[in-house]
């Protein structure tokens, strides 16, 4: 069996959840993972600083000289009616889930390895709208279009970029989602009654652990996909909603997830 070769591996969000779950992965393979986040990590950076994280990978650049993975997995999640939700908690949404991206991707691109792998955490809500998940939902669907942006960029080197879109995973996500059930005599209690609709699936969520097998299974394939989508159900609503036109999945998503009483 070929010897592994140890990579250099930057994760965001790496201090909780996937991404934390990440790092033990790869490090017990032997593999120098850095990380960023927030707080509790090797480095303590708001991604949406491009000041702050600059700062991180020069001293990253200057330790390790290159880098062989970037995984995008930091984020929040923001819930409320788009009419309604105060604009900084907007702005903070696309700052963190969108610009994060963007600022790292810019930064460390320049001391990637030929065959470096850009890994982008997208979601399963890229790809359905959720009622009163606007910000949430069309975030992560920048980040999956920025993924493709890049791979087509990226295409006559050896680099690679992909998103991978992730069932519901039983994390503190959902616990830690901000959350706006501000309303008016329009939504009335369907903000929060919805947003209660969407998380009693709780108990369906994929698992921590199971969640990034996947993960690391496709990071580690030689030639990445530019989308994986996780979760049988999932996959078989994306392929299926193709046939259908869009005002009748709008249609079906909403009686799905939409409560008004």
């Amino acid at each position: 069996m070929k010897k592994h070769e140890k990579l250099n591996i930057i994760i965001t969000g790496s201090s909780s959840g996937i991404g934390q779950s990440l790092r033990e992965r790869y490090e017990r393979r032997g593999d120098k993972v850095i990380g960023i986040s927030i707080d509790n990590d090797d480095y303590c950076v708001d991604v949406s600083n491009k000041t702050q994280l600059k700062e991180a990978i020069d001293d990253i650049k200057e330790k390790y000289q290159k880098i062989d993975m970037i995984i995008n997995c930091a984020g929040f999640g923001l819930s409320g009616a788009i009419e309604l939700i105060d604009e900084k908690q907007v702005e903070k949404e696309y700052a963190v889930n969108v610009l994060g991206n963007i600022y790292l991707i810019q930064l460390c691109l320049p001391i990637m390895s030929e065959k470096g792998k850009i890994i982008n955490i997208s979601s399963a809500c890229a790809l359905f709208p959720l009622p009163f998940r606007a910000f949430y939902c069309s975030s992560k669907s920048a980040v999956s279009m920025l993924s493709d942006c890049l791979r087509m960029e990226l295409s006559q080197t050896k680099l690679q970029s992909t998103a991978i879109c992730p069932c519901d995973v039983k994390t503190n996500f959902t616990k830690n989602r901000v959350k706006s059930f501000v309303t008016n005599e329009r939504y009335g209690k369907a903000i929060e009654l919805s947003a209660n609709r969407i998380d009693s699936r709780e108990d369906k969520r994929m698992s921590v652990s199971k969640a990034t097998s996947i993960i690391f299974k496709i990071t580690n394939k030689r030639h990445l996909k530019p989308q994986y989508v996780m979760g049988v159900r999932n996959k078989v609503m994306y392929q299926v909603q193709k046939f259908f036109p869009k005002s009748l999945v709008l249609k079906v998503l909403t009686k799905m997830f939409y409560r008004k009483k």
